[in-house]
């Protein structure tokens, strides 16, 4: 009898896995039933965070992990482009955020089950700060697809089934959202591609009623931004009356909408009894009487430092009253009027606040017909003028000599500004 001991030549003690390894890895595995990270040491939270899968449920992983290395592999793994400074350089907010935003882009009136965005409330009311919605779908109403394939090539289907047509109503959302400050909103289809139907682009006025009602109870939102949703002058009146008075709305925006003279009317109440600083109602349909209750507004306030009236048709009775409002507003400091149908009148009294406003840092009269002795009037408004640093003339017809003369004054202006800027807050007076 002969004891022989045979061993595996490539056997060694170091590829056993050692007891905590063991551990780290039952508790990754397990994580959805049992997650456990609170209790662990630094260095083990760290092993474990680094090995969770990014598909884990979020009723488990919203409140409880607030490593950004591991929201960073949620996005990174999610969508391609990640800009955090666009999130306050939070990976878990960008997540949650963008998260939410897709749902509510996919969000099918009496299809989706509500409860996709009411069960997400509670574990994203937390990092939740600004909401970009470029789409809102519309209910699906087979039945009465025949009879609307008929009509949409005509486009007399606008409105039509307006009472069924209703979108997703924000009100539960976004007042759940304690620490909501950005709203930017577009009711519409993107990509409909052949399925196009003008009621894909319908924001009823029930949607309007609800989003009003909504908004005026975030009190905290800075930025509201409704845009490219066929905004009338009904729905204008019903969402300012709702803001009227809010906290802390600082910025507006209704650009590219169907806003007329009494729309801008409303506007022009909400300017004073609110703490607006920017308001943005570009490519619009205001017309001069529009333009003069802003102008009146305007007179009168002491909040709002920028106006975008682009791409509307306030013509020269508009553009002098927001002229002789300059006169004595002490606050705007900047307003673009470009394609506006301005000619001569309105450059003649802009020359004016050229030489007398001391505010205003940025004018843009681009596409209007001011002409040569416009600019001429403009140029000696601007002799004395140190505090213009923008004078957008652009296809303004004022003459390629005057626009190169107007621009040396700006040019240099900008530049003292620029020289200047360190020693500004030292020289003013106490």
């Amino acid at each position: 009898y002969t004891h022989r001991v045979v061993e595996d030549p490539e056997w060694s003690l170091a590829t056993v896995p050692h007891l905590t390894e063991l551990c780290l890895q039952h508790i990754v595995h397990n994580f959805e039933k049992n997650p456990i990270l609170d209790c662990l040491l630094p260095e083990h939270q760290r092993k474990v965070l680094d090995r969770l899968s990014t598909g884990l449920p979020l009723i488990v992983t919203a409140n409880l992990i607030s490593d950004e290395d591991y929201w960073k592999r949620c996005c990174t793994e999610r969508w391609h482009v990640c800009d955090i400074s666009n999130y306050g350089d939070s990976w878990k907010r960008m997540f949650f955020e963008r998260h939410l935003e897709n749902i509510l882009k996919r969000f099918i009136p009496n299809t989706t089950d509500p409860n996709q965005v009411l069960e997400l409330i509670p574990l994203c009311k937390d990092y939740v700060q600004k909401l970009e919605v470029d789409q809102f779908l519309p209910p699906v109403q087979e039945d009465q697809k025949e009879e609307r394939d008929d009509l949409s090539d005509t486009g007399s289907d606008f409105g039509f089934g307006e009472v069924s047509m209703h979108h997703y109503d924000l009100g539960v959302l976004i007042t759940a959202l304690p620490h909501l400050e950005e709203l930017h909103l577009t009711y519409g289809v993107k990509d409909c591609g052949m399925n196009f139907e003008w009621n894909l682009f319908n924001f009823t006025h029930q949607d309007c009623r609800n989003l009003a009602v909504a908004v005026k109870m975030c009190h905290n939102l800075k930025v509201f931004k409704l845009t490219r949703s066929k905004v009338d002058d009904d729905k204008t009146k019903l969402l300012v009356h709702n803001l009227l008075d809010h906290p802390c709305l600082v910025e507006l925006n209704l650009s590219h909408n169907l806003i007329r003279d009494k729309g801008a009317q409303a506007v022009g109440k909400l300017i004073n009894r609110s703490r607006l600083e920017t308001l943005d109602l570009c490519n619009n349909q205001i017309h001069h009487l529009g333009a003069e209750a802003l102008a009146r507004a305007l007179a009168e306030n002491s909040t709002l430092t920028s106006l975008n009236l682009r791409l509307n048709c306030v013509e020269d009775k508009g553009g002098e009253a927001i002229g002789h409002a300059l006169l004595t507003n002490t606050t705007l400091k900047s307003i673009h009027l470009g394609s506006n149908n301005l000619s001569q009148p309105t450059a003649m009294l802009f020359s004016q606040v050229l030489a007398q406003n001391t505010t205003l840092r940025s004018i843009n009269f681009s596409c209007n017909h001011l002409g040569p002795d416009g600019g001429k009037q403009l140029l000696d408004g601007l002799a004395g003028n140190k505090a213009l640093t923008e004078f957008d003339l652009r296809l303004a017809e004022v003459g390629q000599e005057t626009e190169y003369l107007i621009h040396r004054i700006v040019w240099a202006n900008r530049e003292a500004a620029r020289l200047g800027s360190p020693q500004q807050p030292a020289a003013r007076p106490l």
